[in-house]
């Protein structure tokens, strides 16, 4: 990408289809939206019409649903979980989309390095199908918010090395909920895009897909998102060290009043 682009996750809160808030991200200066498809990948032909017909002005990614956990116990939730991943590719691929994120697994008391080799074979089966149908989007696991789930940035850094079509989906709220608040200084969030940098290579900076959004967390990491200024979250410092790396790709804002919060970034980091 030739720049960072600004978007919401989901439909924004003040409009109520894809056509209005298409007018509402034109009005607030955003870029596009992500595709929430949270209990299914699910889109009526009515949407998936107009998307198509009207999103050369806007970015589309996609989050894939949160039944997915790659490493379950049942062999059919483990292949219901890779089938759903397909399928969030194959919709956003259809539709322009640029890259496409998800939970990826829980540990379940696992050892990290079994459920790793688990993971990668899982993927493979993942990409086997969409090599096989020339499905060139940006598959993400997302950093995630509990020490239970598998997806901490090292481990995404490490699977994203196997894999040519995958790359981190940085969440840094989820960072840093997982680290019981630690995770939330300029140095912090540099030594990201640093540990990106040198394991990924300068593709990675220049398509970034990362999360941002106030966060409630406990000592068991992430409790709930809030929206920026409800939170100790230091956006500003986050977004000095994306305007420092260079970074291009896009910025997914995940806040309850997800607009505002994603104009309030956009704005911040223009005045840089």
């Amino acid at each position: 990408m030739d720049k960072l682009n600004f978007l919401t996750a989901g439909i924004p809160l003040r409009a109520k289809d894809y056509r209005t808030g298409f007018e509402t991200l034109k009005e607030l200066g955003l870029n596009g939206l992500e595709l929430e498809f949270v209990h299914g990948v699910r889109i009526s032909d009515v949407s998936r019409n107009f998307l198509k017909e009207n999103k050369e002005d806007f970015i589309l990614t996609a989050h894939a649903p949160f039944y997915i956990n790659l490493n379950s116990k049942e062999e059919e939730k483990v292949e219901a979980s890779i089938q759903r991943i397909i399928e969030t590719a194959q919709t956003a691929n259809s539709l322009g989309g640029y890259s496409i994120t998800y939970h990826a697994a829980f540990y379940l008391k696992e050892d990290k390095k079994t459920v790793f080799d688990k993971l990668i074979k899982r993927h493979e089966k993942i990409f086997e199908t969409l090599d096989r149908e020339n499905n060139n989007i940006w598959v993400r696991p997302e950093t995630t918010g509990k020490e239970t789930q598998w997806g901490s940035i090292d481990e995404i850094i490490e699977m994203s090395k196997i894999f040519p079509k995958m790359l981190p989906c940085v969440d840094f709220s989820h960072i840093h909920a997982r680290t019981g608040g630690k995770f939330n200084t300029y140095d912090k969030f540099a030594s990201i895009f640093e540990e990106i940098g040198k394991n990924l290579g300068n593709k990675a900076l220049e398509n970034f897909h990362a999360h941002i959004a106030g966060i409630e967390y406990t000592q068991k990491g992430e409790k709930k998102h809030l929206n920026l200024e409800d939170s100790d979250f230091n956006y500003k410092d986050l977004l000095k060290a994306f305007k420092k790396f260079n970074v291009k790709g896009v910025i997914i804002c995940e806040s309850p009043n997800i607009e505002e919060d994603c104009k309030l970034l956009k704005d911040y980091y223009t005045s840089l």
